[in-house]
């Protein structure tokens, strides 16, 4: 049941839903994917190696998650090497730096420097994969330069960056921010599925992060502040780490005509927060069966176990959106009620209860992975291409 002070915010909000949104639908195996409302989607596809299936839901005005499948080429060199890239793209303060992130950050890891960081054996290098990241970071940082006059407060845009690269039974995964991959492994012995967190999480509520930022900025006290229960970098922001986010990278940016919550009472002269992203390697056995990468917005609502357990005992097709759908129940529940009203509700109303939610999960073959030159379906998807602006839940 709805509270009733939440009844008077929603209840004029209540309407008919204009589609059903069935969980056997098929309707998500277009080639680019699938638009209804607020829902972005392929159920099904194939990539090198192996299937996947994507799913977006919008909660804010603007939709600032971003996300992209390509499978085929990773540089480009003819010769170099092939895989599967997949990008979780968060924004905040705007959906400026996470679409800037979805068009370039793909593209200058297949260019930057060509071949030059590839080796004998097909695959791509950690090197590469933070040149990129910091390519694509300056990048932006310059189009904020160019633009501060007429858009400032676009030097408070960033994202959230998480990557993953399948190549040469490789799996390369680079977060910069809060997003989360979780692998899902069979362990024989027991018959179960176990949910292994990989990537390493930069937001200010944990504890190791704390720690790395008074080591970072051993000299300011208010490096990290704690605000109505919440951990924030110099009281404003919760991620350490993201791409964009121009006024706490450089002072330039940290003045007038900046809107005064995001200007800080002291210059300073190193940024607080940084574009390098954490790089983990991990060599994929036949017992990895699948990994879910998604947006926080997923994880705020769904253990890692959860999650795991829902794509191991679900049918495949569909499966991204069946896991939005779970955060989506666990929404409406904390809040006292039900998933039926929770869905009817527009965007920017619908940022009180949940936020915007971006699923993708890659099912592994062994035997398409350990080919290391298999050539298999080339393939470019961008998750919410042709979500509209008015968009209806």
């Amino acid at each position: 049941m709805v509270t009733t002070s939440l009844r008077k915010i929603i209840t004029p909000c209540w309407k008919p839903s204009v589609q059903s949104d069935g969980e056997n639908s098929s309707r998500g195996r277009d080639v680019g994917g699938r638009v209804d409302g607020l829902w972005w989607y392929k159920d099904s596809g194939e990539h090198i190696n192996g299937e996947f299936s994507m799913a977006v839901i919008q909660a804010n005005n603007t939709l600032e998650d971003q996300s992209q499948l390509e499978s085929g080429p990773l540089s480009s060199i003819e010769s170099g090497p092939r895989g599967t890239f997949v990008g979780i793209y968060d924004g905040h303060g705007g959906a400026e730096a996470a679409r800037f992130v979805n068009k370039h950050l793909f593209d200058n890891i297949k260019t930057i420097h060509g071949a030059e960081f590839t080796t004998e054996n097909q695959e791509i290098s950690e090197d590469v994969i933070n040149k990129a990241f910091l390519a694509t970071e300056e990048q932006f940082l310059s189009v904020v330069k160019k633009q501060w006059l007429s858009t400032p407060q676009l030097a408070s845009v960033g994202s959230c960056c998480l990557v993953g690269i399948i190549c040469g039974g490789l799996l390369y995964i680079a977060n910069a921010g809060d997003s989360r991959v979780v692998l899902g492994r069979f362990e024989k012995e027991v018959n179960y599925v176990e949910a292994i967190q990989l990537s390493s999480e930069h937001n200010a509520n944990l504890e190791s992060v704390r720690e790395e930022l008074h080591i970072l900025h051993p000299n300011d006290p208010q490096i990290v502040v704690l605000k109505h229960k919440v951990w924030r970098v110099k009281g404003i922001i919760q991620v350490s780490r993201s791409i964009g986010d121009a006024y706490l990278k450089n002072s330039e940016f940290n003045r007038e005509p900046l809107l005064p919550k995001f200007r800080l009472p002291e210059p300073f002269d190193k940024p607080i927060l940084k574009a390098e992203p954490c790089i983990l390697v991990h060599k994929l056995y036949p017992e990895d069966r699948f990994l879910i990468f998604a947006s926080d917005g997923l994880w705020e609502h769904l253990g890692n176990q959860e999650a795991v357990d829902i794509v191991h005992n679900c049918p495949r097709n569909g499966i991204a959106r069946r896991l939005v759908k779970a955060a989506l129940r666990e929404a409406a529940k904390k809040r006292e009620m039900r998933y039926s009203d929770l869905k009817n509700l527009d965007r920017g109303l619908r940022r009180h209860f949940h936020d915007d939610i971006t699923v993708i999960v890659l099912f592994l073959d062994c035997h398409l992975i350990s080919r290391s030159y298999y050539r298999g379906p080339t393939i470019s998807i961008r998750g919410s291409e042709g979500v509209p602006a008015d968009a209806k839940a």
